[in-house]
Parts: C-alpha cells; sequence; structure tokens
C-alpha cells in the first residue's frame, strides 16, 4: 500500500514553451532537467511516431494506453488526464488487490454493506491515494531518466507545470494519511495500525526515488522495497482492517514480495538505456539481460512454488496449495513464450499473460490463512 486535500505550492509556474519557465522551488530544481526541459524538442520525430504506433490503442479503446500510465504514451494535452496519467491506474491494481488479499486472510471479512464500504475505501487509499503518491514523486525524481527513456511522459515533455506536481504529491500524500487515520477511527483503533502503515509505505516510496538514498539506484534493496510496498503493506492494511496482524503473515507475506522484486526486474528492462547513462545500477545493467531475466523467473516461481508447500504442509490446507501451484503454471508457460525469449520487448506481453495468475495466487493463500485461521477457532 505504498500510499502517494489539495496544497497550493508558491512559486512562479513553469510557462511551457516560453522564456520565462522558473521552477517552484529550489529544493526541488536542477539545472540539468531545466537544459533536458529545453532540449525536449529535439526528440526525433521517428522516436514520436513509434510510441504514438505502440499506445494508439489499448482494451479496444484508443488512448487508455496513455491515460494507464503505460509505457509508450501518445500526446495529451487536457490537464486532468496529464495528472491521472502521473498517476499511473495501471499499478493501483496490485495494491488493491492486496487489500482484499489481507481482508479474506483475516477471516473476518463478511459481504456487508459497512465491510464493503470500509474495504473500497481501504483500496481507495491504497490504490489512487498513495500508490498515484508514489507514481509522482517517482516521475518527479526521474524526469531526466525519463528524458532519454520515455520524453513524452508529462513532466519531461512539460505538458504539466512543476508546480502543479508539486502540489499533486502534496494533496495524494496528505489524502492517503487523511483517509488511512479516517479507517483507524471507523475500526475502533487504539493505536493507528492503518496511519503508520500508511506513514511507513510513504516513507518508502520516498526515499526509493528522492536522494540521497534512492533505493531505486540499488538492483537488489530497490527491487525489494518496491516488491513489498505492493504486496506486503496492502496485505497488513487489509488484515488490520478487519482483524490482527500476526508475526507469521508478516512474514509470509514478506517472503511473497520475493515474487515481487521479480515483478519488479521486469520493469526494468525498458529502461535499461537511460538506467545506464543515468548510473543506476538495476538488475538487468548490473548483470546484463540474460542473467537479469533468469534471476526474474526464479524469485518468481520458486517463492510462489515455496508458499504453495508451506499452505500444504504447514497449515495443512492442501486444496489451497493445489490450486495456486496450478496458477503458477500459466506463468511459466507465459515466462518460456514471451519473457525467456526477449524480455525487452515483450515485456508487456509476458505481464499481461502471467500477472492475473500471480494475484490470483495472492487471492487464493489469503483465502486459505482466512480458512486456516477461522478452522482453529
Amino acid at each position: 500500500m505504498l500510499a502517494k486535500a489539495t496544497t497550493a505550492f508558491t512559486g512562479c509556474a513553469l510557462s511551457r514553451g516560453t522564456a520565462a519557465s522558473r521552477t517552484p522551488a529550489s529544493l526541488f530544481a536542477t539545472k540539468s532537467y531545466k537544459n533536458r526541459i529545453s532540449q525536449r524538442n529535439v526528440v526525433s520525430n521517428a522516436q514520436k511516431q513509434k510510441s504514438g504506433k505502440e499506445q494508439e490503442v489499448f482494451l479496444g479503446v484508443k488512448g487508455n494506453a496513455q491515460l494507464l500510465g503505460m509505457k509508450g504514451a501518445d500526446e495529451e494535452t487536457d490537464v486532468l488526464k496529464i495528472r491521472i496519467q502521473l498517476m499511473k491506474p495501471v499499478t493501483w491494481i496490485p495494491l488493491i488487490w492486496g487489500v482484499l488479499c489481507g481482508a479474506a486472510a483475516s477471516g473476518n471479512f463478511e459481504w456487508t454493506p459497512r465491510d464493503v464500504g470500509l474495504s473500497a475505501l481501504c483500496m481507495v487509499m491504497s490504490g489512487p491515494l498513495l500508490t498515484g503518491f508514489t507514481q509522482t514523486i517517482n516521475d518527479w525524481y526521474d524526469r531526466e531518466i525519463d528524458a532519454i527513456n520515455e520524453p513524452y511522459r508529462p513532466i519531461p515533455s512539460g505538458k504539466i507545470s512543476e508546480n502543479e506536481v508539486v502540489g499533486q504529491i502534496v494533496g495524494l500524500l496528505a489524502g492517503g494519511l487523511g483517509v488511512a487515520y479516517l479507517l483507524d477511527t471507523l475500526v475502533g483503533h487504539e493505536t493507528p495500525t492503518l496511519f503508520w502503515l500508511a506513514l511507513l509505505g510513504s516513507g518508502i516510496s520516498y526515499i526509493y526515488s528522492a536522494p540521497p538514498l534512492k533505493l531505486k539506484q540499488s538492483g537488489w534493496i530497490g527491487n525489494y522495497a518496491l516488491g513489498s510496498s505492493y504486496i506486503t503493506l496492502p496485505w497488513l492494511a487489509g488484515q488490520a482492517l478487519f482483524g490482527t496482524v500476526t508475526l507469521d503473515v508478516v512474514i509470509l507475506t514478506m517472503l511473497y514480495s520475493i515474487a515481487g522484486l521479480g515483478i519488479a526486474i521486469v520493469n526494468d528492462f525498458k529502461s535499461i538505456e537511460g538506467d545506464r547513462q543515468m548510473g543506476l545500477q538495476s538488475l538487468p545493467v548490473a548483470f546484463g539481460v540474460e542473467t537479469a531475466k533468469w534471476i526474474c523467473v526464479a524469485s518468481i516461481d520458486i517463492t510462489q512454488l515455496g508458499i504453495a508447500a508451506y499452505l500444504a504442509f504447514g497449515l495443512d490446507e492442501p486444496i489451497y496449495a493445489a490450486v495456486l501451484t496450478g496458477l503458477v503454471i500459466p506463468q511459466i508457460i507465459a515466462q518460456v513464450k514471451y519473457f525467456i525469449p526477449d524480455p525487452i520487448a515483450n515485456d508487456v506481453k509476458y505481464q499481461a499473460s502471467a500477472q492475473p495468475f500471480l494475484v490470483f495466487g495472492l487471492l487464493t493463500t489469503g483465502l486459505a490463512i482466512g480458512h486456516h485461521v477461522n478452522s482453529a477457532l
């Protein structure tokens, strides 16, 4: 549940395409970024045409890929759509799903209007607000890399002012933390568990993207931090909302986050050129494409098979273990068909083919834990 209401930031707005451009605050400004903004129009026409072609249609509707914040977005000028693109709605899905898995694992969720409303509010916190915060702040600190890898993105292209970006970052963070505290109040938590989880996730988001730590510069640490934030934190939020977070569940979700590390590696292949130029040690840069792709598939597959074994022999839930094992098989098929032959060209195809089975595996694990909890009562 990396958690990512509006706050105005003082400073001169960036006047796109004029000589009067200014940064909103010296804290966020870099000279090299200004230079990249001033040079953004030198991107080749061929590159622009390529990105437009790649993202002309998604899910059957022209322009959807741009709105969802996917790679190769087409041009957009509507400010609201640009703000949504910065928040990358396509990345909200794992966090929203994680809340559902945690609620299932609590063993206490019921299909009542109250529980459905609470879970929906928790999903809004985890997805649009806090993941939106994470993605926006990541784009802010990646603006120089994006000027190389994805120059059509809202910030390097200058389609949104720096003031507007900073205001969005602050507004989403405030909204996410506020909703977390509201949820704690609604369920009567003496200790504001959800607020602290939201604050922890927000802190990880910041140090993942921002200097001086910028965890994403370190392939292993950065990818695991990202994976755990996408799996462990939303799961714990959903479970804390309806039940009690126990040490064994924390450990299990942190182990599951190794699979999340693999998913994060998949996303690194598209950015090799920019990461190398900026000195970022992503795993594909540090180990090369061939080694990194095998690290990726091993972390995803071995983790899930290990958890299936735990469900079978540790929790005595053989049916759920068999279902989870069955869900790993199509992921391996997608790896063999798309990812292993060419992880750079086929990253989107692979994720679209394999990740639905991974997220259903997460839910299967949550249901298994919930069933185990209720059986022990």
